[in-house]
This record gives C-alpha cells, structure tokens and sequence, in this order.
C-alpha cells in the first residue's frame, strides 16, 4: 500500500485519465440515480463505454460483455425514465422465495462454467470462470434491482468483493477503489430497502 500513490499515479499518466473519468461518471451515476435525475443514464453510458474498453485491454472479456450489456440498460434507462410512465416509484420492494434464488444460481453456476471453459480454451482471458461468474451473476442481481427484489444486494456484496480483487490484480485499483466504495455502501441500501417494506411510504 505504500506504493499506492506511485501506482495511481502512473495509471494515469498510462490510461490518459480515462479510468478516473469512468470512475468518476460511476459515482454521479449513483448519485444521480438516487435523486431520480434522468441524466444518470447519460454518467452510466460514456462510464461502461469506456469500461468496455479498459476490460479488454485487461483481458477481462467478459467484464467488458457486461458492461456492453450495461450500456444498452442505459440506453433503456433514459428513454424509459423519459416516457415518465409514473408507475415505477410505486413498486414496492419484495422477497422472493428461496427456491426461486437456486434456481437463478444454478443458472449461473451451468452457465458460468460453459462460458469460463470456452475463454480459457480459445482465448487469453485471465480468471475465465470467475470472470463468467460475476458477469451472469451481475446481469441477474441488475435484474433483481429493477423488480425491487431485496435479495439484490446480498449478490451485489459477493459479486463486488470479487470483483475488487480481480480489478486490483489487472492494475485497475481506481476501478477496485470505486467497487470498495460500492461495498461499503451495500449495507445502507439493503438497511433502506428493508425499511421501505415495513414503511411503503418511504419508498414511493
């Protein structure tokens, strides 16, 4: 850690800023998107562009197919924030059952393992099945935070532990330190959730 500053210092000087800018764009997308502003989307689009980008350089591949695929969720995002349909802040925050949850994760379990055996076998991606992981894993927790499904943070918890280290192992620590402060967070929005359900007011 005492080398932190040099190494920060020099992926910056490499990357021409263009991690700080991504990471910088992931943070107002957050926030924008607490306070229900539209142009969220707009952060969360030029971010995962870049990040496309950034993960294929770090042979991440299917990081960067993830982040295509948030690309497109933003696309989504602004024109159906923009048609202000209304309905959404009415959704209530729920439970699913548990057996619903294995299902999902052996899903992602199968689908992981196909997709981690064929990069490690045509391709020179590193950490392939921990990689396929927490990009299907992600879609599906991405899923659950649209359906307001509680369960979404417990995933969002392992998938960002793991994906901390694997970003700091590929010299992206900008990137590692964003997932750190999404980690510390975690705990805040499944306290305000769970709030939400016992008090429906709070989050109309």
């Amino acid at each position: 850690m005492d080398g932190l500053p040099e190494i920060l210092r020099f992926q910056l000087q490499s990357l021409g800023g263009l991690e700080l800018t991504a990471v910088v764009l992931a943070i107002a997308y957050l926030v924008l998107a607490i306070r229900q502003n539209i142009w969220c989307w707009v952060c969360a689009a030029i971010s995962t562009g870049i990040y496309i980008f950034l993960f294929v350089d770090a042979r991440l591949y299917m990081e960067s197919v993830l982040n295509g695929f948030y690309f497109a969720m933003a696309i989504y995002g602004w024109f159906s924030w923009r048609r202000g349909s209304g309905d959404e802040h009415a959704l209530p925050v729920v439970c699913w059952p548990l057996a619903r949850h294995v299902t999902a994760l052996a899903i992602v379990v199968a689908s992981s393992s196909i997709t981690g055996w064929a990069l490690s076998t045509w391709t020179d991606a590193v950490y392939p099945y921990i990689d396929s992981m927490t990009t299907f894993a992600a879609i599906w927790a991405t899923f659950l935070v649209a359906r307001k499904v509680l369960e979404n943070w417990w995933y969002w918890l392992v998938i960002d532990i793991a994906s901390l280290f694997i970003y700091w192992d590929r010299e992206l620590q900008l990137t590692s330190m964003l997932f750190l402060l999404y980690v510390c967070m975690i705990p805040v929005g499944y306290v305000s959730w769970r709030r939400s359900m016992n008090d429906p007011a709070e989050g109309a």
